[in-house]
């Protein structure tokens, strides 16, 4: 909205100090994170008062880990505190007309929707199983859908690549080393020489046109099926205090620097990057995020005064997601989201080779002691905060294998 009312002084030749710092992109991003962040912490405390005094109390089922129990009653649907810490300076420091600012706020929305669903009819309608699998998983596969459709189809959504035999002097005007924009549906292909890949080529039998024209037959059902895992990811991620919120401040953080140097011309042709024309505004959105749960963080480190309910983690493991998307990263998410993966793949195992010894021996063996897998170290008495601590440590060094990817090819 600043934005906006800074064109239109500027166009009526309006002069006010100060106001042309708001072109730029890394002081807009700068000012949201501040912002997310004292929104966070300082309305933070009202909205737990809100949820405790609407008895939105977390009910703990005894899993027979150690301090279990004293959780019980500890107000839950804190997701609501990210929700509002980045929307508000999002609106206010962003180009809200930006098609991925617009498909940013739908996805925060979306799933955050779907999230509190859940929690209210845990909470309010005593439900103890919350919304049912199969609407969660349309929900998440709706989103995808929509994301995949857009990312197709709009036509604000393009990618201007170098030509192949621009000269080292033909910098001297850097916007002449890219192609014109082009829609074409393509991904970053971390540690490759020729870092593109094209999801037209999966159709290797039709020839380059048709291939091109019929190429979202492959992309949308993977944009599904990445929005749908990672949510899945930090939702189950999200079982001890701090985990999901501290695992996630990394990612976003990655994000939001990938985003801010593809949507940065001259740093998109110094790495020899995919310019993305209209980036620069999912910066601003990455960061106000960053500054929303690292503000909710304050209250869920442990002991937790709140935790964020699937109304935060749903909606942070889509949001996450779709930045992924949008950045044509989306291939770097097994690394950058590897604490999501690990958690999830831990689960997976611990059924399947449930079944399996049961099947074939009459009784049920565990690889975990306890799955998602910080329950398994819970389980050997590791304390909640040493679990966090040492999955966010590994968390920075996936996020920085991610960040060396710009240059190790």
């Amino acid at each position: 909205m600043l934005y906006y009312i800074y064109e239109y002084l500027v166009a009526h030749g309006i002069h006010v100090p100060g106001m042309n710092l708001l072109k730029y992109i890394s002081f807009r991003a700068g000012v949201s994170i501040l912002m997310s962040l004292s929104i966070a912490m300082i309305y933070g405390k009202r909205v737990i008062a809100f949820l405790r005094a609407g008895q939105m109390g977390e009910q703990v089922r005894d899993l027979g880990l150690e301090g279990q129990k004293q959780k019980e009653g500890t107000p839950t649907m804190g997701g609501l505190i990210i929700i509002l810490a980045t929307i508000v300076p999002v609106l206010l420091f962003t180009r809200v007309d930006n098609i991925y600012i617009i498909l940013l706020i739908v996805s925060m929305l979306w799933m955050g929707a779907i999230g509190f669903l859940d929690d209210y009819l845990k909470k309010i309608k005593k439900n103890k199983d919350g919304l049912r699998g199969v609407f969660k998983i349309i929900g998440q596969v709706g989103l995808g859908l929509i994301v995949g459709i857009v990312m197709y189809f709009h036509v604000d959504i393009t990618v201007q690549r170098k030509y192949a035999n621009a000269a080292a002097e033909s910098r001297i005007n850097i916007e002449k080393n890219f192609a014109n924009p082009e829609k074409a549906v393509v991904s970053t292909v971390p540690f490759a020489k020729n870092n593109e890949f094209d999801y037209s080529r999966v159709l290797f039998w039709m020839d380059e046109g048709r291939a091109s024209e019929w190429a979202w037959v492959v992309f949308i059902p993977i944009v599904i099926f990445i929005v749908t895992a990672v949510s899945n990811g930090a939702n189950i991620t999200d079982g001890i205090d701090g985990l999901a919120a501290g695992t996630s401040v990394i990612i976003l953080m990655a994000l939001s620097f990938f985003a801010y140097l593809s949507g940065n011309i001259i740093f998109a042709d110094y790495l020899n990057i995919m310019f993305l024309p209209n980036m620069g505004e999912a910066t601003i959105f990455a960061i106000a995020m960053v500054g929303a749960v690292i503000g909710f963080f304050w209250y869920n480190t442990y002991p937790a005064q709140v935790f964020m309910g699937d109304t935060g983690s749903l909606m942070l493991g889509g949001v996450i997601a779709v930045l992924a998307i949008i950045l044509r990263k989306e291939l770097l998410i097994p690394v950058l989201c590897g604490i999501f993966l690990i958690e999830n793949l831990s689960v997976m195992i611990q059924v399947v080779y449930f079944k399996y010894t049961k099947k074939k021996y009459g009784e049920g063996r565990r690889i975990f002691l306890m799955s998602p897998l910080h329950h398994h170290y819970q389980k050997k008495l590791y304390h909640e905060s040493k679990i966090v601590n040492r999955f966010m440590i590994i968390g920075i060094m996936l996020a920085v294998i991610c960040l060396i990817t710009l240059k190790v090819r």
